[in-house]
């Protein structure tokens, strides 16, 4: 046993390993009880030989099927099978020429090209990392003349192949056998079934499910389609499959039976611990399930129940201990065990029974601060048993906190909800249970907003000119504030001529490359606002002046007054050329580590022909000096001659020193290097210390040469360390460093969030909320919570379970988010998990909840039936979206205006007026016949392919004609037809949009998930313009009625 832990070492190096082949199980007890662990099965792996055997030539007619049998030896674990050729590359397989799931090589149909010699089935057994190989497998493929002429030799001219060549045939399965098959597979496992037919030509194979759709996106096809692979198995796989092998010949079918049987897996998770009061109640639960119902065992500290001391305050049914008055002395460990024939599960859980009075763990006199209109959430983390009664009070403590503007959570957290400034001042926790009481006084601050009052406008300036930026911002005075400018939502460039100010933003001689966004962004310890504006750079308007140009280049450099660290720069400037010179930018080439690169090395104004450098050590410095006047830059001058600097030891440590891990038991220090500029002298190297934070033990240091990180390994799991990085060279060490911090590598959360609970907020929105997982369980940096719910079914009976599932990501310390767009009327499952920089932490107990009824959806249709003068019949189907029972429905109506019914055939006026219509259309006829007499020619073709629309080709004025109008599309729209005045085109009743049914862009969400406003978009809108349309009618009264029917 290893010393100061439950790890048990074998050493195997001297002894059998058979010896210690079994089963083990690990037993800690101390005073409060005894735990077990599950069972560790140990064995031996195993990789056996290949039997020898003498394998005979296998000698086939072309086309026929050919089988060739690997059946490797039975190692531990099974070996993993493949096909190779003496060369040792794989054989190639095809859809004729396929490996089983056995390890047997299938031909469908042999060729000519199949002949060889060298058939080699390898076994690789994994663990024990060998490989055994077959005896190599001889097939030659003869065709019948070839066959007969072979055979001849050997057995006196016998034609032993007397049958007919071999001919296409339909296929047929040569695995599995018959018609149909059944296969069991376990709950999570994976199923795999494979259907390898014969025939000639190749067939293609082909998967259904009977009784439904293969699952999406756990189903996969392998080895050209033989093979069918479904993942994660579930008890909605238990079917039956088919596979189809086909050719143009036919097609033969084979059935599947699936079954599915499952090991116990829990339903709301392992039983809980209990901390129980002398006197409480609880209970222990261990719901688990599996197929077939497995069975439920208890123990007490590992001895099963039955045989374990009689407690009056204990009770077992089934599959729960039920507690009844606890008394002192009565703490255990219980054990439950759910097994069937395919597994078990195994947990241990505490009954503590404690008496301790209440006590309150959030830190004395804590001081919150919340944006005013913000949610305010005040915390107070008690301990006790029994569990302490948390209440809270406000200054004088006249009364508790309780009501709308106030929620206090199972937790003992104070909520509040929308915080004003009046809700700042000194807050008392009280916690209380029958064996104390214990109070904790915390503070809230509530801040006013950060607003900006006065944002950056648009602004065009020319070229050469100035432009200045101002952002005027309000902010609660206690609070520090920081402005950022960004230019393209980057950094500023780093450029002299932008200048920033408390409220603004200065740039001077504007260029093109200035044109862009700039953002403001004023920061503060809890809020920030932004606003942007755009800078557009135009030309100068040219003004005739004095012809300006570049100045000319300074000359005569010269070096005085040399030293270790400084040197004096003279120089005689250029001509002017009619611009002032403004300044002088003086350059430095280091030849010793950047040769042919010129840096920028200091400024002067344009006044002055003097300048005193600052130099490093071990560098070997030549200057330059460019003259800057309105215009632009000089051509450099003529380079000074060179400056040798002395070596000295490093002036600085790298920067950028972090701590971080890449695995969860190591911790990576980086740094910025310094460069050859920076490292004053030669043999630059880093002495790189570390230390755990918490430990404050001694430094463990190191020297690296020629590198920018260091990984230490063996660190224990998100651990706080504090870090030094020191530049060291031949002349000496750098100046002392400073510390940073970092943490070691994360590993996966090992806690679910506990006292998850579900709040029903309305018919579509659900509040969940749960107690943060503490820091030392999370093991890594805290990025947030998921919450993992879905949709189980309609409370409607014969509803049918949903398992798609939908996650909503809470950053932070989140302890409840919001679950919007739920179906009404439904059942609900859910979980929550914490996550870091590494990954998910285990889930929560899955829970339920009920959804309550909502607003049900329209019907689904509407039919009218039987007119008569006096009575119609509407017919209308149940709404798609009930949303719970149905109780009845609103019929409404209108009646329509009828007009006065006038046979016009027998009016005076209407007979003469079709009278005149014939005649002028005869007159017509007849002009148009003599025109087309006169010798004129009517260009049919040119008018009929002018107007080529299949649908609709109106009557020409000019010539007279009539052509066809077809309206074979109802709602193509007429050629030369406009749209309504008010510029839009009503849709047709079947035009659906996305927008209409509240799921476009209006409906928002805030941070924790929960709906900003209500569902938006236009249906409204599109309710009412055809509530008007139906409404409309030609009587200057519009009755309207109702009926209601119920159901």
């Amino acid at each position: 046993m290893k010393a100061h832990s439950g790890t048990l070492v074998v050493d195997i190096s001297r002894e059998k390993v058979e010896n210690y082949e079994g089963v083990y199980q690990c037993t800690a007890r101390n005073k409060h009880g005894t735990a077990v662990s599950n069972n560790i099965v140990v064995r031996q792996s195993r990789s056996p030989l290949w039997s020898k055997e003498k394998i005979k030539p296998i000698v086939v007619q072309e086309g026929v099927s050919l089988v060739l049998p690997c059946r490797p030896p039975a190692g531990l674990p099974p070996p993993i099978i493949f096909w190779m050729d003496n060369n040792f590359q794989r054989l190639p397989q095809s859809r004729r020429v396929s490996q089983s799931l056995n390890g047997d090589l299938y031909f469908s149909n042999v060729r000519r090209e199949d002949s060889r010699n060298d058939y080699i089935c390898y076994a690789r057994f994994p663990h024990t990392q060998t490989i055994q190989q077959k005896q190599p497998i001889n097939v030659r493929v003869l065709n019948l003349d070839a066959i007969n002429d072979t055979m001849a030799d050997f057995y006196n001219d016998t034609d032993l192949f007397s049958e007919a060549p071999v001919d296409e045939r339909r296929p047929t399965f040569l695995i599995p056998s018959g018609t149909s098959s059944t296969k069991m597979v376990l709950r999570g496992h994976v199923l795999e079934m494979e259907c390898i037919a014969e025939g000639l030509p190749t067939p293609e194979i082909s998967w259904t499910k009977i009784s439904g759709d293969l699952p999406a996106g756990r189903t996969f096809f392998l080895h050209y389609n033989k093979t069918l692979r479904i993942v994660d198995v579930s008890e909605s796989d238990a079917a039956d499959y088919r596979c189809t092998a086909k050719n143009q010949l036919g097609a033969v079918h084979h059935t599947i039976r699936v079954s599915v049987k499952a090991a116990p897996y829990w339903i709301s998770g392992p039983p809980r611990n209990l901390v129980l009061a002398p006197g409480e109640n609880g209970t222990l639960t261990c719901m688990a399930s599996g197929t077939p119902k497995p069975s439920v065992t208890w123990a007490m500290n590992g001895i099963p129940i039955e045989n374990s001391p009689k407690d009056v305050s204990r009770k077992v049914e089934d599959d729960t201990i039920i507690f009844t008055g606890v008394q002192t002395g009565s703490s255990a460990v219980y054990q439950c065990n759910i097994s069937n024939d395919y597994g078990y599960l195994l947990s241990n859980a505490f009954v503590n029974v404690l008496s301790e009075p209440p006590r309150v763990l959030t830190p004395a006199n804590k001081v919150y601060q919340v944006i005013k209109n913000h949610q305010a959430m005040i915390d107070c983390a008690s301990f006790g048993s029994p569990i302490p009664k948390i209440t809270w009070f406000k200054g004088s403590r006249s009364m508790s906190l309780d009501g709308d503007y106030y929620i206090t959570h199972n937790n003992g957290t104070l909520e509040i909800y929308v915080a004003q400034a009046q809700n700042s001042g000194k807050y008392t926790c009280v916690a209380r249970n029958s064996l104390g009481i214990y109070e904790n006084h915390v503070h809230l601050e509530v801040k006013e907003p950060t607003r900006i009052l006065k944002q950056p406008e648009y602004k065009v300036v020319q070229r050469g000119r100035s432009v200045v930026f101002e952002c005027k911002v309000k902010h609660d005075p206690s609070l520090i504030p920081t402005m950022t400018w960004l230019k393209d939502d980057g950094e500023l460039p780093d450029d002299e001529r932008l200048i920033v100010d408390n409220d603004s933003l200065t740039i001077t001689e504007v260029t093109e490359n200035d044109a862009g966004v700039y953002t403001c962004i004023m920061n503060t310890t809890l809020d920030h606002d932004s606003a942007t504006a755009e800078l557009t750079v135009v030309e100068a308007t040219p003004t005739p002046a004095v012809i300006h140009e570049h100045p000319d280049p300074p000359t005569d450099l010269e070096l005085t007054d040399q030293k270790k660290r400084s040197v004096q720069l003279t120089w005689t400037p250029g001509d002017e050329h009619n611009s002032p010179i403004q300044k002088f930018l003086i350059q430095y080439e280091d030849s010793l580590h950047h040769r042919g690169h010129w840096h920028n090395l200091t400024e002067v104004p344009g006044t002055r022909t003097t300048a005193h450098l600052k130099l490093s050590p071990y560098v070997h410095y030549t200057f330059r000096v460019l003259a800057l006047n309105a215009i632009g830059p000089s051509r450099p001058s003529f380079p000074s001659r060179m400056y040798r600097t002395d070596p000295a030891a490093p002036d600085e440590n790298p920067t950028g020193v972090e701590g971080f891990g890449t695995e969860h038991n190591n911790l990576v220090i980086s740094w910025k290097p310094l460069s050859g500029f920076q490292a004053n002298g030669p043999g630059l190297h880093y002495k790189v210390m570390w230390r755990q934070k918490a430990l404050d033990s001694d430094w463990t240091t190191v020297t690296v040469a020629n590198n920018s990180k260091f990984v230490v390994v063996g660190t224990p799991t998100f651990v706080p360390y504090e870090l030094k990085v020191q530049a060291v060279n031949d002349h000496g060490e750098g100046p002392e460093p400073k510390i940073a911090e970092g943490y070691s590598g994360e590993d996966l959360p090992i806690a679910a969030p506990e006292n998850v609970q579900a709040i029903i907020v309305n018919s579509t929105l659900a509040k969940v909320h749960w107690d943060p997982v503490p820091f030392h369980l999370i093991r890594g940096h805290l990025k947030g919570y998921k919450v993992y719910y879905w949709r189980k079914h309609s409370l409607h009976k014969h509803n049918p379970d949903h398992m798609e599932k939908d996650i909503l990501t809470f950053s932070g310390n989140h302890t409840h988010g919001m679950l919007p767009g739920l179906h009404p009327f439904s059942l609900y499952s859910f979980n929550v998990r914490v996550f870091n920089g590494k990954g998910e932490g285990p889930p929560s107990p899955t829970q339920q909840f009920k959804m309550p009824e909502g607003v049900p959806g329209p019907p689904t249709s509407l039919l009218v039936s039987n007119p008569n003068l006096d009575s119609l019949t509407l017919e209308w189907g149940p709404p798609h979206d009930r949303n719970g029972h149905i109780t009845g429905y609103t019929l409404k109506y209108q009646p329509a205006v009828a007009s006065r019914q006038v046979d016009i055939a027998t009016q005076g006026w209407f007979i003469g007026l079709m009278c005149a219509i014939a005649l002028l259309i005869l007159i017509l006829l007849i002009i148009c016949f003599i025109q087309r007499n006169k010798g004129g020619k009517y260009p049919v073709k040119e008018k009929e392919d002018a107007h080529t629309d299949p649908e609709f080709q109106p009557m020409k004025d000019d010539d007279c004609t009539f052509v066809e109008y077809s309206d074979n599309e109802d709602h193509k729209p007429l050629k030369g037809s406009r749209t309504p005045s008010n510029g839009t085109v009503k849709r047709d009743d079947s035009d659906d949009s996305l927008v209409d049914y509240g799921e476009g862009g209006d409906g928002q969400f805030n941070e924790d998930g929960s709906f900003i406003g209500q569902y938006s978009g236009k249906s409204a809108s599109r309710d009412t313009a055809e509530g008007h349309e139906s409404s409309e009618a030609p009587s200057p009264i519009n009755a309207m009625n109702s009926l209601n029917s119920f159901v």
